[in-house]
């Protein structure tokens, strides 16, 4: 039986919250022709001369804010999102090994460390010649997965040899995983009831990208459409929303930080949010949205606002992720989503 080896793969995150290190992974991650598609000079300009020696120092105090912190406030070693990414790999490799002893799973990023060349390099060492890579993004956006397509290509483009690759497109409506979005919010309405609005908080790209082809948009759309099915919400209890826009160029809409902000003038009392789009807590969930984002609600008038984390370590998550790596082995007895539960 062929050894396969599962790669989670998540953006990536500075090495320590400090000025240097985010702009070490900024350089790395806004270089990236995926991620900004504006024309390579001007943009290169604008970012050594602009980007680079400004916002790490602005964005760095913000990395210290999260770092070694859940969204819970418990306590996480370091990044939360390499944290969750490492621990998610570390759990899955428990949940499948029972079934499928010849399954390792690890986990990469596409910025930073661990890097997915170094890590299928020590893979292809160890005689694995058999991949799934799985970026833990449930919508494809080519600012995300794209960019580890393009990654893959360019690790493999001068071999001979080229192993048994298989990648994850995407899962945003994948039945699990909308199971586990719902389950989520269910628990956090049993706790503490349900607010007077559900808003889905997705990662924002810019509005040309979607003219360009990107599925994106629509993706999103239908993992909401499917949540708010699977909570038997009414069209008037949710909406969805984009976030963490960057630069001046028109950006997904409704805006999150708009839409709260309209909400708590218009007299909302309470609002819950989720961010479907991401698996693991990171800057952009608990900074962003459980505290910028608060911050504009509260003080628009709102009252009541609760960030309802992210999936993270959650077993019926975990399910999920199975289920999906289940789904594209090259070989051995595969299980069906029913085995799982």
């Amino acid at each position: 039986m062929m050894s396969t080896a599962v790669i989670l793969m998540n953006l990536g995150t500075p090495a320590e919250p400090t000025a240097p290190a985010v702009r070490s992974f900024l350089r790395d991650f806004l270089s990236d022709p995926r991620v900004v598609e504006i024309p390579r000079p001007l943009w290169l300009a604008i970012l050594h001369g602009l980007v680079l020696p400004f916002r790490p120092r602005r964005i760095a105090p913000a990395y210290g804010e999260i770092w070694n912190r859940s969204a819970d406030g418990a306590p996480v070693e370091g990044s939360p999102l390499l944290y969750y990414t490492r621990r998610q790999a570390e759990l899955l490799q428990e949940f499948l090994s029972d079934q499928r002893p010849d399954i390792t799973v690890t986990h990469a990023v596409t910025y930073g460390k661990p890097r997915l060349e170094s890590v299928i390099e020590g893979l292809r060492r160890q005689g694995f010649e058999s991949f799934i890579v799985f970026p833990l993004y449930p919508q494809y956006s080519a600012t995300t997965t794209a960019a580890i397509y393009d990654q893959v290509a360019q690790i493999f483009h001068s071999n001979r040899d080229i192993p048994d690759i298989t990648l994850v497109r995407d899962y945003y409506r994948h039945p699990l995983y909308i199971r586990a979005l719902a389950n989520s919010v269910r628990e956090h309405w049993e706790k503490r009831g349900a607010a007077e609005k559900l808003l889905l908080s997705f990662h924002g790209i810019p509005t040309a990208n979607i003219k360009k082809g990107d599925p994106y948009y629509q993706q999103c759309r239908e993992t909401a459409a499917h949540l708010a099915s699977e909570l038997g919400l009414r069209e008037d209890r949710w909406q969805i929303s984009f976030q963490s826009r960057f630069g001046k160029a028109q950006w997904l809409q409704p805006y999150t930080d708009k839409t709260l902000i309209d909400w708590g003038q218009s007299g909302i009392a309470s609002v819950d949010v989720i961010c479907p789009a991401f698996a693991a807590d990171c800057l952009e969930t608990l900074e962003e949205i459980s505290v910028e984002n608060r911050a504009n609600f509260l003080n628009a008038g709102g009252k009541d606002y609760r960030y309802i984390p992210a999936l993270n370590l959650r077993p019926d998550h975990l399910e999920a992720l199975a289920a999906i790596v289940e789904d594209r082995l090259p070989a051995g007895e595969e299980r069906s989503p029913q085995d799982l539960k």
